[in-house]
């Protein structure tokens, strides 16, 4: 089965992201930041990480709150360990992916198991919809071999984190939000279609090589907003190299965002109410209850 497209949406803008510094001293590349909030509900922020420099990420992110959405994790290289207050614990590898649901709240840190070599990859923050921003918090791990892949007939490979594309169901499947988080490699010379609902705000993300998106070229480390077309269908993504990108897609929640640091609510009050249970040592015992 594959993706026809017959409109293709175009490039609305191309984005540089912004060098950052987190965690105990990690450095970033943020894409994503907090005044595309609106322009590509339901998505917070997305971070890049890359470095064969241990110093650049072996601080890694000691513990520390989330509440109020979901984060993706997705390494292209590396080992990361992630603990939380909810008890769990996992390894994060190559291809690997990590979903944690903080829901009404979670404590957690992600720390390099590794000394040396390349570090690199993904982190997505996804909003929740208000009815779920208190619910119980969720987590899993998914080795590279757990997430499916695909190849189309133009040698395209296709890792489905979240979604469906090309008839092939993602690890993971979100009603309400309805995320796509695609991982695509393109040989020279070949071409990738994939449908997108017309109401869904949609990005990708070039790390390796340069692709085209309706003419205009997205180089690697840019990422492209893609236009919210009346009437197209997909997008259509092409390459004159070997080159990788992430294609990402996702119903907007249309619902006000309140953001302080890792709490992401939908009021002032639920924010200072967060801040509040994190201080009195409650957030993290809520997790564990």
């Amino acid at each position: 089965m594959t993706d026809q497209v017959n409109t293709a949406r175009s490039v609305e803008r191309i984005i540089t992201g912004q060098a950052v510094m987190d965690g105990a001293g990690v450095k970033i590349n943020r894409v994503l930041t907090q005044t595309l909030q609106r322009r590509l509900d339901p998505f917070l922020m997305l971070d890049n990480f890359g470095s064969d420099q241990a110093n650049d990420y072996i601080a890694g992110f000691p513990s520390h709150p989330h509440r109020g959405f979901e984060t993706v994790t997705y390494m292209i290289e590396g080992r990361m360990r992630h603990k939380d207050s909810a008890g769990n614990e996992g390894l994060l590898t190559n291809g690997g992916v990590q979903w944690m649901t903080a829901g009404r709240g979670v404590i957690h840190s992600e720390m390099p198991e590794q000394e040396d070599g390349v570090m690199e990859g993904f982190q997505l923050w996804l909003n929740l919809p208000a009815k779920d921003k208190m619910r119980d918090p969720w987590y899993r791990d998914f080795n590279g071999a757990d997430v499916p892949v695909f190849e189309t007939a133009e040698g395209a490979k296709v890792k489905v984190i979240a979604g469906r594309s090309h008839g092939v169901d993602g690890a993971v499947r979100r009603e309400v939000t309805e995320p796509l988080y695609l991982d695509v490699h393109l040989p020279a010379g070949a071409s990738f279609s994939q449908v997108l609902p017309e109401g869904h705000n949609a990005f990708l993300f070039t790390y390796r090589g340069s692709v085209n998106v309706d003419g205009k070229a997205v180089a690697s480390g840019r990422m492209a907003i893609l236009a919210n077309t009346k009437g197209a269908d997909g997008v259509i993504v092409s390459t004159d190299e070997a080159s990788r990108f992430i294609l990402i897609a996702g119903q907007p929640l249309n619902e006000p965002i309140a953001q302080y640091g890792p709490f992401v609510m939908n009021t002032q009050a639920e924010i200072f109410a967060a801040v509040e249970d994190f201080r009195a040592g409650k957030l993290g015992e809520e997790a564990r209850a």
